[in-house]
């Protein structure tokens, strides 16, 4: 299978969203003019360089498109995903949903002014017009494909879309997953998908639900109706994880396809009880131009009771050795400030308190306690760890030629 072809050059076209509470009527993407902090960059290399930077023969690296996702009272917890994730090369977008407090969309937006790195790079946006989510209703995919939809507009180089939640965390700096994705096909959508959907048949599929998110401005639990429906004829139902990291391309054909079959199946999946279990699944796996560029994994690792209960386990320090090994870059779902966060930031993100996960882009000094990332340099500069070898062995990459 042949790499596909990605621009090197930085989008110096990103606008930088401020939130103020006059604007939060619409998506906020304020074009904003701010002059490169050399205190932020180092002599030979800024934000305004247009060069290509030479990789020294290896792969171009990828970008990333991520959501990250949360409700009221999520945002220090949005925040510290996103200070865990962040690298310069990627684009970042941030949801609260309604429930939150227009305040703290506020907070938020304020925080992502206040870092250097990310008004420089321009590559962080905050929704300032919250959508309706419903647990377990069609609102949670049109809240993604909202999404999906402004990231196609204001960020047009990058390859794979992330969503996470405020629950989930990394196991792994972005180094390690930009440097091992560099090797991967470009047309490469990770989900977990089957359609053996054994006893969803019955729990997810022929029950017709109402999402009152779609009409209602409160949030409120969806509506069951007394009837069943059959099972589709016309395609295959699919199901699996809501967790994906899914190409442009194949986004793209959802958002605007020239195949009716995103939008009929949108509008089937309305009435589905937990769509984002389901939708992407079964559009890429009755497609023909799509259904044979699936990996069977979610990428994150995700710990379930036996038998499974509704919600995965929440994760704490007995499931950090098994988190490891796994070779997995994501996890999910932990408390609030559990203490296995401040574990992983330490043991395998090498991120302190409040700061930056640092990476090869980070070029200060990090004595005494300085943060290495308030001076930074070549975006296109990786230092993968150790970890990235188990990310190579979980998407088992060995045929396309890792150093």
């Amino acid at each position: 299978m042949k790499k596909a072809h990605i621009s090197s050059s930085l989008d110096r076209t990103w606008l930088l969203p401020l939130i103020s509470i006059s604007v939060l009527s619409f998506v906020v993407i304020l074009a904003v003019t701010l002059s490169h902090s050399k205190s932020g960059s180092t002599s030979d290399f800024t934000v305004s360089d247009q060069i290509l930077v030479d990789r020294m023969g290896q792969p171009e690296l990828p970008r990333l498109a991520y959501l990250i996702s949360g409700t009221k009272g999520d945002s220090a917890r949005v925040k510290r995903v996103l200070q865990a994730v962040y690298h310069p090369m990627n684009y970042y977008l941030l949801h609260l949903d309604l429930e939150a407090s227009d305040s703290e969309r506020l907070e938020l937006a304020k925080y992502v002014k206040s870092e250097n790195i990310m008004r420089g790079f321009k590559n962080v946006m905050v929704i300032g017009k919250a959508n309706l989510v419903t647990y377990k209703g069609p609102t949670m995919i049109a809240s993604t494909l909202h999404a999906v939809a402004i990231l196609l507009k204001q960020a047009k180089d990058w390859d794979w879309f992330i969503n996470l939640s405020a629950s989930d965390y990394p196991l792994m700096p972005q180094d390690d997953i930009l440097h091992i994705f560099s090797y991967l096909p470009r047309d490469l959508n990770f989900l977990e998908h089957s359609s053996s959907i054994g006893w969803k048949e019955y729990q997810r599929a022929r029950p017709i639900i109402i999402d009152p998110g779609l009409y209602h401005s409160k949030k409120s639990g969806v509506f069951w109706a007394k009837e069943k429906r059959s099972m589709p004829a016309s395609f295959k139902l699919f199901m699996g994880s809501a967790w994906v990291v899914l190409t442009k391309s194949f986004l793209e054909f959802c958002v605007s396809g020239w195949d009716n079959l995103p939008r009929t199946l949108l509008m089937y999946y309305t009435n589905f009880l937990s769509s984002p279990e389901g939708y992407f699944h079964t559009v890429i796996c009755n497609h023909k131009d799509y259904q044979n560029t699936t990996v069977n994994h979610d990428l994150h690792y995700i710990r379930w009771d036996n038998p499974p209960k509704q919600h995965p386990m929440t994760l704490t320090l007995k499931h950090f050795d098994d988190m490891v090994q796994s070779g997995a870059p994501f996890a999910r779902k932990f408390a609030k400030d559990d203490p296995v966060l401040n574990k992983i930031d330490e043991k395998l993100l090498k991120r302190s308190n409040n700061r930056l996960t640092p990476g090869g882009w980070c070029v200060g000094s990090s004595a005494f306690g300085k943060d290495p990332c308030l001076v930074y340099g070549n975006p296109y500069a990786v230092k993968p760890t150790a970890n990235s070898k188990r990310l190579e062995k979980l998407v088992d990459i060995q045929d396309f030629e890792l150093p």
